[in-house]
């Protein structure tokens, strides 16, 4: 598989977590859903999930089996996040490594073809999802209310060397 092809996200929603709809999730036959957490849940900084990330997790759950999967290795932070959306988690994933997805998914007892990996970063999130052959959908980093957005050097050249192995970052249009 060429590098353009593993990192080509399936969907890319050109919006946060949030507007990912259960008409998206139907419409795609999704029935598990394994999320980033720092910018795909919630802004780097905040410790736990707002209202609006609380509620749209608890609109998904009746659709879809939800799992937290971080790379980040402070467990008091990510177990907290996991707790005020009661959603289980795996953190100090490394991904694009797929080693603790495979937990995930396992947990989850599903087709792989009905779990979507949902992150805001291509080679971390995206290319791990495309590793197992997971569903995968790039979202738009979460960020703090009245923050401006920041700019990523990281993010950008992902983007920009992404674009250049052929990726295309075009919008998902309902």
């Amino acid at each position: 598989m060429t590098w353009g092809k593993l990192l080509q996200p399936d969907l890319v929603l050109g919006d946060s977590v949030i507007g990912l709809t259960p008409d998206i999730i139907h419409h795609h036959g999704l029935r598990g859903l394994v999320l980033d957490v720092d910018e795909t849940l919630v802004p780097v900084r905040c410790p736990q999930a707002d209202q609006a990330v609380r509620t749209w997790c608890e609109q998904m759950k009746p659709l879809v089996s939800l799992w937290l999967v971080s790379n980040n290795l402070n467990e008091s932070r990510i177990r907290r996040i996991a707790q005020s959306v009661d959603v289980p988690y795996i953190m100090g994933a490394r991904k694009p490594s797929r080693r603790k997805l495979r937990r995930a998914i396992g947990a989850m007892d599903l087709p792989i073809q009905q779990i979507a990996m949902v992150g805001d970063r291509l080679f971390t999130d995206v290319l791990a999802g495309n590793r197992m052959g997971l569903f995968t959908i790039l979202v738009d980093p979460m960020i703090s209310p009245g923050e401006v957005a920041r700019y990523s050097w990281v993010r950008a050249f992902e983007v920009w060397l992404s674009q250049k192995l052929g990726v295309s970052l075009q919008t998902f249009s309902s």
